[in-house]
């Protein structure tokens, strides 16, 4: 044998084995199969492998913030009071706006790493308004309400727009981050009766009325939750509650059917 040539091994020489090793990560697999210069074919599905991992961790630490997030948000205060009569009678009621929600959910958000927007879609005489809620990793989830311009008491078009996105951007804003149907309750029934209560309007009744027909739903059973004889008799107050309900209604429909797809 040639001694010019012999290797020695030593302990030194040998290659140190990490923990880490052995819990690589996909994009470390990826690398390393490019620098091993694999083929083309194993590399796209291992991007493939590196993508659905990533969007994994993203749900994950998406719902981890959402669930921290949900243990410092302390119950909304109603700010605001609507008292007016019409017509139909007396309408009185507590509710928060918007900028109520967001000084006290915002800075608990931005915490955990969470934000939201709102896109909005104007068409045919109704209104979509969506929240996106996101984290910081990546994964975002929407929420979307539509309803009727809201043409109660004297304003114009524009203000009829206005008013009804605000409406929506609450009630969205609130069906993204789980809010308590039972503490949204705008029309306070300590201070109302049938007979005092605005009810919804045409249009917003119609809304309801498709949404409940996308879903197969039966409106004397919907009715039966929302407790009133008739969803006619609706009261104004309480459209969002009806349509946060759709919603989920709606997404847990979404949730059989990819469940049924998996299996």
């Amino acid at each position: 044998m040639n001694t010019d040539q012999q290797v020695t091994l030593t302990p030194d020489s040998l290659p140190v084995q990490h923990d880490h090793e052995a819990k690589l990560t996909p994009l470390e697999i990826l690398n390393n199969a490019v620098e091993d210069g694999a083929s083309m074919e194993i590399v796209e599905r291992l991007m493939t492998l590196h993508e659905r991992w990533e969007a994994n961790q993203g749900r994950k630490a998406f719902d981890n913030a959402i669930a921290d997030a949900k243990e410092k948000i302390p119950p909304i205060i109603k700010n605001r009071t609507v008292d007016f009569s019409s017509n139909k009678g007396r309408t009185h009621y507590k509710f928060e706006d918007l900028a109520g929600i967001e000084r006290t959910i915002t800075p608990i958000l931005s915490q955990f790493g969470l934000s939201y927007r709102f896109k909005t879609n104007d068409a045919n005489g109704s209104v979509s308004v969506t929240c996106v809620l996101s984290h910081r990793e990546g994964h975002s989830e929407e929420t979307t309400l539509t309803a009727g311009h809201d043409k109660s008491g004297n304003k114009n078009s524009i203000q009829a727009i206005g008013s009804t996105i605000t409406y929506l951007q609450r009630y969205t804003l609130k069906a993204a981050l789980g809010l308590s149907a039972s503490a949204d309750d705008d029309a306070e029934k300590s201070e109302l009766t049938a007979e005092d209560a605005q009810t919804i309007g045409d249009a917003h009744l119609q809304n309801l009325r498709r949404e409940l027909a996308d879903l197969g739903g039966d409106e004397a059973g919907f009715c039966e939750y929302l407790k009133v004889d008739r969803l006619e008799d609706l009261p104004a107050g309480r459209f969002g509650d009806a349509c946060t309900a759709l919603t989920i209604k709606r997404g847990q429909m979404s949730s059989k059917e990819n469940l049924g797809e998996a299996a």
